[in-house]
Parts: structure tokens; C-alpha cells; sequence
């Protein structure tokens, strides 16, 4: 089969790779319809995730077909329509047990494309198929439902209850790429009195106000002094990050009011710098996270009931077989205005949902 091959920073191709089989009793092999890039993949590439071994097919996320299982399998079968989760879950692990799949001991937790093959093939199997992939319902599309394999979760889970969102609140999106996005979404399900969204390009800024933001400001023109006058000189209650650089951490900790939350959802390859000196007495509460995917169950009913905007992030479509077209069109985003690229389609018949 095909795959999209990592083979050291800044070198990739997508290339023949052996077809992958049942290992274990546990494991399900999908083939994959349709699939997404995500910026923890253009990470990888930079070199910024080393525990990813040369000649590891990427990918986390993807929509497709069962097409064997192993002896094990109970939920699902082939012929099964289902989303592939970024977290795989044992099950049986302490922290699989405590809502904390993410962090997994049991062989799971973020392994595909990371420290297993991944999605971003024609063919991917998929450990743990029990509690690592979803049947999906008629009604939502694959180029829907394969964001909810990953940012929908994330933005939620990481940003959006992390941070402790509430009625009323100031939010504080830095970054509006698909995750800040994401969290913009899922933000409003708990009607905060405004959602601010923090970027460099005025193209995801603008999409951010489509997306339900209140307000926006360019990166570069001191958003912290918006959110002072937006606020009364307190800050945000609630400051997600979402680009994962230390220029934008360190941004979210001056804009946050005391008593607030700074929910960290960026990848980062690099140190930042903490400022106790300054946060100490202010009773700031910091989150960090690996998605866990609990909610993604709750997720996906709210799509197919159409209470997620997901279709609205997919800005840019290409067949499978172009995924070197479609990583240059991903990392190159400000020039582009890409946010969410899904590859492949959809392989079955929407069925409409009637309500009366």
C-alpha cells in the first residue's frame, strides 16, 4: 500500500509500505476514506517530537471501513463505518480507568503515527479497536466526522473544560488555527459574555469571527492591552493557548486576570519562560494536556444533530494520493488560508436526519 513515510526533519514522502495485518487479538484494520493533517504533524517534521522514528507512516485521525478484526474485537466488525481516535485506550491501565486515555500505560495513549504507524495511509490498523474507534452514524459526513478524530476533542477537553469556561467569562483564544477555532466553537456551548480570538492572519481572524469570536486582534498590536480595556484592567478569565511557541505562552500569562485559567493546548518544542515572579500572588491556575478523547462520544451526537460547526473549518480537499500537495498547502497556511485539509471522501450515502 501507500503511506506518508517520516523520515527525519524536514524529509518525507509518501511511498510504498508494507500492508499492515492483525498483530494482536485486540487490533482492527481500517481502510482509510478519509484523513486530515494536523499541526502536530507539521511538529513532527520540524523535528519537534523526537520520539517519532525515521520510517513511521504519520496521521491520527481518519474516517473508513473495518475490514478485519482480530479474535478479541466485540463492537465492531467489518463493513463498520468508523472514526479512528488520535488516543488509543487499553482499558484497563490506571489512567485508562480514571478518564485519562491519554495517558495510557497500557500500550496506548497517542500511538499512532507517533510511536506506531498511522492514518495518513490507504490501510492503517489501529490496537485496541474496542475503545479506539467509534461506529459512526449515517448522518455525518467522513469529512465532518474525521475532525472529530482529533481538534474537536482537543479544543474541548483541553482548552475549553481545562480552562473552566463559564457563563459570562472573557475568553481568550491565542491562535486561530483549527484547534483555536475549535475552542472558539466549543466555547460558546457555555455562553461566555465574549470570545476574544488572538492571530497573526487576518484570514483566520476573520474565519474566527465567522466562527462565533466577539472580538479579534492581531498578534502584533498588543492584544493584552484589548483585553485590559475589554475588561477594566482585570484580564480574561479563561486564556487558551493554541500555536504552542513560547512568545504566545507567555502572551496568554500577561492577559490572564487573577483567579484566572491558562489552558495550554499548543504543542511546544521549545522552552518559555515562567514569570512567578510576577503570577505568585495572583492565584493563576495553568493547565496543560494530552487529549484524552472522553467527550468525543458527546461530540459526536452534537455533529450529527448539526450543533458543531465542523464543516466550516474544511477549507481545502485532495484524493489520498496527493498528500505531498496537501502537507505544502497545510504548512504553508498564511499564504494559502488553509485550515482543515481532509483527503479522501466520503464512501457512503448521508442519510439525512428527520426531526419532527
Amino acid at each position: 500500500m501507500k503511506g506518508f513515510v517520516f523520515h527525519g526533519p524536514g524529509k518525507s514522502a509518501w511511498e510504498d509500505v508494507p500492508d499492515p495485518g492483525i498483530r494482536d487479538a485486540t487490533d482492527a484494520v481500517v481502510r482509510v476514506d478519509a484523513v486530515t493533517i494536523c499541526g502536530t504533524d507539521l511538529h513532527i517534521l520540524k523535528g519537534d517530537v523526537p520520539e517519532v522514528p525515521p520510517g513511521t507512516v504519520l496521521g491520527h485521525e481518519a474516517v473508513g471501513e473495518i475490514v478485519e478484526v482480530g479474535a478479541d474485537v466485540r463492537t465492531v466488525r467489518p463493513g463498520d463505518r468508523v472514526l479512528v481516535s488520535c488516543i488509543t485506550a487499553c482499558g484497563r491501565c490506571r489512567f485508562c480507568r480514571d478518564g485519562m486515555q491519554g495517558q495510557c500505560r497500557g500500550g496506548g495513549g497517542w500511538i499512532l503515527g507517533h510511536l506506531i504507524d498511522g492514518t495518513q495511509a490507504e490501510y492503517v490498523r489501529v490496537p485496541y479497536a474496542d475503545l479506539s474507534v467509534y461506529p459512526l452514524p449515517g448522518a455525518v459526513d467522513s469529512k465532518d466526522a474525521v475532525l472529530l478524530a482529533d481538534i474537536f476533542p482537543t479544543a474541548y477537553e483541553v482548552g475549553v473544560l481545562n480552562g473552566c469556561v463559564r457563563p459570562g467569562d472573557t475568553v481568550a483564544v491565542v491562535g486561530a488555527g483549527p484547534i483555536g477555532l475549535a475552542a472558539i466553537a466549543t466555547a460558546k456551548l457555555f455562553a461566555p459574555e465574549r470570545i476574544v480570538a488572538v492571530d497573526l492572519a487576518a484570514a483566520r481572524l476573520d474565519a474566527a469571527k465567522r466562527l462565533g469570536a466577539d472580538a479579534v486582534a492581531d498578534a502584533r498590536q498588543a492584544p493584552e492591552q484589548l483585553i485590559a480595556d475589554l475588561t477594566d484592567g482585570l484580564g480574561a478569565d479563561v486564556v487558551i493557548e493554541a500555536v504552542g511557541v513560547p512568545e504566545t505562552f507567555e502572551l496568554c500569562m500577561r492577559m490572564v486576570r487573577p483567579g484566572g485559567h491558562v489552558a495550554n493546548v499548543g504543542v511546544h518544542g521549545k522552552p518559555a519562560t515562567l514569570h512567578l515572579e510576577d503570577l505568585w500572588i495572583k492565584n493563576v491556575t495553568i493547565t496543560t494536556g494530552l487529549v484524552d478523547t472522553y467527550s468525543t462520544p458527546t461530540l459526536l451526537r452534537m455533529a450529527a444533530a448539526g450543533r458543531l460547526p465542523t464543516s466550516a473549518l474544511v477549507t481545502h480537499t485532495f484524493p489520498l494520493d496527493h498528500m505531498e500537495e496537501a502537507y505544502d498547502v497545510f504548512g504553508r497556511a498564511a499564504e494559502t488560508g488553509a485550515l482543515k485539509i481532509v483527503l479522501g471522501g466520503p464512501q457512503h450515502e448521508v442519510v439525512p436526519v428527520e426531526t419532527a
